[in-house]
């Protein structure tokens, strides 16, 4: 066994119990475990059990993919297998995804993976996708990167001020709470793009509009009118899965009634009721 592959597991450790600002004696309550015992865990004097990197891990709540990372780190087999939502294992999360996307009509929603791009929508996507260029679409939308775009949504958002804030404190967030290298990179381009010019930079995203229970909803310029939209996020309980813990629905629902009607209008087949 590589001597070095316990001291990388116990940096891991201490990386992740810092990134959750707990001290060893907390980490050690938490864990059921002595502060002694973490420390030389910490500086690789001692070399963690299978069992005690998943404890610790669940402790942290550390993220499934980084578990396995934790585990080979200390010389040990991954933990959670990580499938591909076409393995034939996935088919009844496929069936599930495509009845919360078709139930959730004419409202739109999408699937997202963990660097938010989109893997799946539903057909009242097309209102805010069209328009949207194809080098916005290819290899994958990505959600922060179809929000902020000049080329994007950010052209036709009412209130890209408020919304660009918000998106990118949450962004930052995801990636101090995972300290995930692609959602860093993913936050590094979407802070640097320019605000289009004649946008308005200051001022409350209720500006106008009757008084909110959403302080930043999503107002977007459309043909139709301007659409307000608020959204929730659905996520799996109990992931065994890589790939499965890192999904997540996003569900847009109407703040209006005008944008009720023109999302339900918009859903129904030419020449209906």
């Amino acid at each position: 066994m590589d001597a070095q592959r316990p001291a990388r597991a116990g940096v891991l450790l201490r990386q992740w119990r810092q990134r959750r600002r707990l001290s060893q004696l907390d980490l050690a309550l938490l864990a059921d475990t002595s502060a002694r015992h973490l420390s030389c865990l910490e500086t690789g004097r001692a070399r963690p059990s299978r069992t005690m990197v998943l404890r610790l891990s669940a402790a942290l709540d550390v993220p499934l993919r980084e578990r396995n990372t934790m585990l080979l780190a200390a010389d040990y087999a991954p933990e959670y297998r990580e499938s591909s939502l076409d393995d034939d294992t996935m088919t009844s999360i496929r069936a599930a995804l495509d009845t919360m996307l078709a139930a959730h009509e004419p409202f739109p929603a999408v699937v997202v993976d963990r660097c938010w791009n989109v893997l799946a929508g539903n057909r009242a996507m097309a209102i805010l996708m069209n328009g949207i260029p194809p080098n916005l679409l290819e290899p994958q939308p990505n959600v922060f990167r179809l929000a902020l775009h000049p080329d994007g949504l950010a052209g036709r958002l009412a209130n890209l001020c408020q919304v660009r804030a918000l998106f990118l404190e949450r962004l930052l967030r995801q990636v101090n709470a995972t300290g995930d290298a692609d959602l860093h990179s993913l936050h590094e381009e979407v802070r640097r793009y320019p605000v289009p010019v004649g946008e308005i930079t200051e001022g409350g995203a209720n500006v106008g509009h009757p008084p909110s229970p959403i302080q930043v909803p999503l107002r977007i310029r459309t043909p139709h009118g301007e659409l307000s939209m608020f959204s929730t996020m659905a996520t799996f309980g109990a992931p065994a899965d890589v790939t499965l813990s890192e999904l997540a629905i996003e569900l847009f629902y109407p703040l209006d009634d005008f944008t009720r009607n023109v999302l339900r209008s918009f859903a129904e087949p030419a020449g209906g009721p």
